[in-house]
């Protein structure tokens, strides 16, 4: 086990047990962590391409949210792999191998990227309390990073307590999408259809966002670190079962996020494509069209509780990857209320300088930027964690297998070719 002054999130770090004889008190156990990552596969960033997806094509994209969602369990359990292995998160990682002026440029690269995701998720947030109570979008986004450490303090009583509140808060999620799907009276056949690949020129762009747009850099930080949050034990075998049970731990949460994310698809493509409505991209006039075309008053409100859910989801746990990031890369250490406020002002102050700047009227424009900000950072954290957990020097006998790691070079090569020909084309209008 790692010395105090190098563990990831020191506070939590093996802090629960798993040496339970109950086959389910372990399965219970290890489950959590991936949930907390989840919740950044359906963000308010990927609520964009969703309905847009579906508002624009119906149900015909709904394969590239399957291809997506199995590339990202593949990369997500390689940051599993090299958290329980390696003992180390992605940021420790990459500080021990490179040199300290790397070190403090991928550091700097990350900070803006979670800067940058954090702006969708506050935004999403905010515009959920500007739905639901007509709040000013610059109050949401304040007393949403306030909302925020108010729920990391709930850490203080054990990473248990904060992943129930954040399972609580994807149940909601899910509970309200799946009402509206209901509602909306959607053509199963067609949904069944759109699991059959189909690709054409109008769409390519609409896929390639939806894709390119999954994997979020910060997940893999977090998750490296948020694993060792498990006592799994030292030895071979002992880790050897706990890269298993992550492995289960995150198949089972992104399928999940895979069920909400195509619930969303589903829903614009059962209401607005089949209306005609094919140009809804901004989540305040698709809630605005909701009660006509579902033809129930609680479907527009339903979908801002979901938003302001998914929001504050995400907000926690940017912060943490937030944590995962500063400690890592530069070995600065805080005490946990002054990291938590350093790393959510980080955040947040981007946040409410570009709502102050663009106002309430450009919030599809500002998630659409905080994608393309992500996309700048992708290659510099999907890289290290493939070559790391490739690596028998840094991982011994646990070493990814060669297979595994040719597939997940292949995602990354894929997810980065889309990233770049993203910003090409957003470059050149």
């Amino acid at each position: 086990m790692p010395a105090p002054s190098q563990q990831s999130l020191p506070e939590v770090h093996a802090s629960v047990a798993t040496a339970h004889p109950s086959l389910w008190r372990r399965v219970f156990a290890f489950a959590g962590p991936a949930y907390l990552v989840s919740v950044g596969y359906m963000d308010p960033g990927n609520w964009a391409t969703d309905l847009e997806g579906g508002a624009r094509f119906g149900y015909r994209l709904l394969w590239v949210l399957v291809l997506s969602n199995a590339m990202a369990i593949l990369l997500q359990t390689l940051s599993a792999r090299l958290g329980i292995v390696a003992g180390r998160d992605l940021a420790q990682a990459c500080r021990e191998q490179y040199s300290k002026p790397v070190s403090w440029m991928l550091w700097v690269l990350c900070e803006i990227a979670i800067a940058a995701c954090d702006l969708a998720e506050v935004l999403g947030a905010a515009i959920g309390l500007n739905l639901l109570f007509g709040l000013p979008l610059i109050w949401g986004v304040v007393l949403t990073a306030a909302d925020t450490l108010l729920i990391l303090w709930l850490n203080r009583y054990g990473i248990r307590v904060l992943e129930s509140i954040i399972l609580g808060f994807v149940t909601v999620i899910g509970a309200c999408f799946l009402l509206q799907v209901w509602l909306a009276k959607p053509e199963w056949g067609g949904v069944a259809s759109g699991l059959v690949p189909w690709i054409d020129g109008n769409s390519l762009y609409v896929a390639i966002a939806m894709l390119g747009a999954t994997v979020m850099p910060h997940n893999l930080y977090l998750h490296s670190g948020i694993v060792q949050t498990r006592a799994y034990g030292g030895s071979l075998d002992e880790k050897r079962d706990a890269l298993k049970w992550a492995t289960v731990d995150s198949t089972v949460a992104l399928m999940f996020a895979l069920t909400i994310n195509a619930s969303i698809l589903i829903l614009a493509a059962a209401t607005f494509h089949k209306a005609g409505q094919t140009d809804v991209a901004e989540l305040g006039r698709a809630h605005e069209l909701l009660a006509p075309l579902v033809g129930a008053s609680i479907a527009p409100a339903l979908f801002a509780v979901a938003l302001l859910c998914c929001g504050l989801n995400s907000t926690v746990t940017a912060t943490m990857a937030g944590q995962i990031v500063m400690e890592g890369f530069i070995d600065i250490r805080l005490p946990a209320w002054l990291r938590r406020l350093v790393t959510r002002l980080v955040a947040i102050i981007p946040a409410v300088v570009v709502t102050l700047l663009y106002g309430e009227g450009q919030t599809a424009k500002l998630l659409i930027l905080s994608q393309v900000i992500l996309s700048f950072q992708l290659p510099f954290a999907i890289v290290p964690l493939v070559m790391f957990t490739a690596s028998r020097e840094k991982m011994g006998d646990l070493v990814a297998p060669r297979w595994l790691t040719a597939i997940a070079a292949l995602i990354a090569i894929t997810i980065i070719a889309l990233n770049v020909k993203l910003l090409v084309d957003v470059a050149t209008g």
